[in-house]
């Protein structure tokens, strides 16, 4: 499908309806780039309360949904991913696949290559890119020397069947990866089990190769919702607050003869739901129009990082060097 495919909507699913993939269905079922024509979820009393709300078909297996499907978006449980994102790469559907991209390394290797074998877009749902505040931050970030993120969030049982660090530091790791182009020298981090039996609250350090520094601090068990990182370089600093979408930026002007002065920017952000940013641009990029989105090759990127993040804290639970 190429660039000339115009403005026709995309038929597009959503496989897993929970707590995340309902707005998934939503956002679809408004969206003037797509149409919902199903919904999915293993749960058939789920599948039936969401595709009636939509006015779609509610299915219990995604084998049983109609070939004319271009495109679907994957919001199953993690370990679930891999079997249903080949499966639907084979049949020859677009998939976004929610985060983290797998379980493992070696499941999200298989899900890329099922993607290049079937010559279809795989894109991972890492929705914070498609933030705009990020988007305005990024702009103004040229050589990052050191950044620091906390993303903290009042305790619920939703998603305890994985630590913090899958959770909700991926969030940040993806981000952090994306604005430093480098690669990973080093990691030094510390977690604590402290309400489930997971780890609940996770701290790293990662060393970039360029010498850059990410200092990422993640909690479920905080009594205040955080979001916000801080970007330092060289005469300035970027401040934004993921969830209001909001940003500051701090210049240093230095003027010959002068005394240098600081000047205080308030980033221009035209708020907008990152979902609907992403799932927008998902439904153009299927469409053949030049759309950004996370690839399946960041999104290994960012699980590779956030599992040696894990593995080196249930390796001797206190900070280690790991290369």
């Amino acid at each position: 499908m190429g660039a000339g495919a115009g403005d026709r909507p995309v038929r597009v699913a959503v496989i897993g309806v929970g707590s995340l993939g309902q707005h998934h269905a939503r956002i679809f079922a408004s969206l003037p780039e797509a149409r919902l024509a199903a919904v999915v979820d293993r749960n058939p009393a789920r599948a039936s309360e969401v595709g009636a709300r939509h006015g779609v078909p509610a299915l219990s297996d995604h084998a049983d949904l109609p070939r004319d499907i271009e495109a679907v978006s994957v919001a199953v449980p993690t370990s679930a991913h891999a079997p249903v994102v080949v499966d639907c790469l084979r049949r020859g559907w677009a998939v976004l696949v929610e985060k983290p991209m797998a379980a493992t390394l070696a499941e999200a290797g298989r899900m890329a290559r099922a993607a290049e074998s079937a010559g279809r877009p795989l894109l991972v749902g890492h929705t914070e890119r498609f933030n705009p505040v990020v988007r305005a931050a990024r702009s103004r970030a040229r050589d990052p020397r050191f950044i620091e993120a906390h993303r903290l969030g009042v305790f619920t049982a939703r998603s305890t069947d994985v630590d913090v660090v899958l959770d909700l530091m991926i969030h940040d790791l993806d981000v952090v990866l994306s604005l430093v182009p480098s690669g990973v020298a080093s990691i030094d981090s510390v977690g604590v089990h402290a309400l489930t039996e997971k780890v609940d609250i996770a701290n790293a350090r990662i060393r970039f190769e360029n010498g850059c520094v990410a200092n990422l601090t993640a909690s479920r068990i905080s009594t205040d919702r955080v979001r916000k990182l801080r970007i330092f370089e060289r005469d300035s600093y970027v401040s934004i607050d993921y969830a209001r979408q909001e940003g500051l930026a701090y210049t240093l002007k230095r003027v010959t003869g002068q005394r240098p002065e600081i000047a205080r920017e308030v980033l221009a952000v035209e708020s907008e739901e990152p979902l609907v940013a992403e799932l927008r641009s998902f439904a153009r990029r299927v469409r053949g129009e030049d759309a950004p989105g996370v690839t399946a090759e960041e999104g290994l990127r960012a699980l590779e990082t956030a599992l040696r993040v894990v593995e080196q804290i249930a390796a001797d639970g206190g900070p280690r060097a790991h290369s």
